[in-house]
């Protein structure tokens, strides 16, 4: 099945492009998407994402991914899906990983996997949701090959806790 994964690297930012559009492929294969299904994956700095995470979430702070959904089109138009877009910033996402001890590469693919679940429409902010959205999580991330302990330290955040989590999705 072919999908529309676009990466746009603002910054030429080492990263790996094909393992980026292979977590997102991933998880779109699993989720069954339509052939044609497209996405764009952004990396940025974490000033512009802090922008964004300020003027969409009123949160002063960057934060490692954003999820904006796109629109559904017209039902007149017949074209492929869009999902919408993936914002992660490269400092931010860089520097969790090294504080965490978890390899890079394995950080940009969870934001990508985090993300496009949510332009699936994923989310985490009840208990029912975050188990649901962590079940799909892990699923990829074994498909990737992705050990799953990077989670955790990445995503800790329920329902009850703090209402701002790390991973913003």
């Amino acid at each position: 099945m072919t999908y529309q994964i676009d990466i746009h690297n603002l910054g030429d930012y080492p990263v790996d492009q094909a393992r980026l559009q292979a977590a997102a492929v991933m998880v779109l294969q699993q989720h069954q998407a339509a052939p044609e299904t497209g996405l764009s994956v952004v990396i940025a700095d974490n000033e512009y994402v802090h922008r964004l995470n300020k003027q969409y979430r009123d949160v002063d702070a960057p934060t490692d991914v954003l999820s904006f959904p796109a629109d559904a089109p017209p039902p007149e138009i017949d074209e492929p899906p869009y999902l919408g877009d993936l914002i992660i910033a490269h400092a931010y996402t860089v520097a969790q990983a090294e504080r965490q001890g978890h390899d890079i590469g394995h950080s940009f693919a969870l934001m990508v996997v985090h993300g496009t679940l949510h332009l699936l429409g994923y989310d985490h902010d009840d208990d029912e949701g975050y188990k649901a959205m962590w079940a799909a999580q892990e699923t990829a991330l074994r498909a990737l090959h992705i050990p799953l302990e990077i989670v955790p330290a990445l995503e800790s955040v329920t329902a009850d806790d703090d209402p701002t989590p790390k991973g913003a999705g």
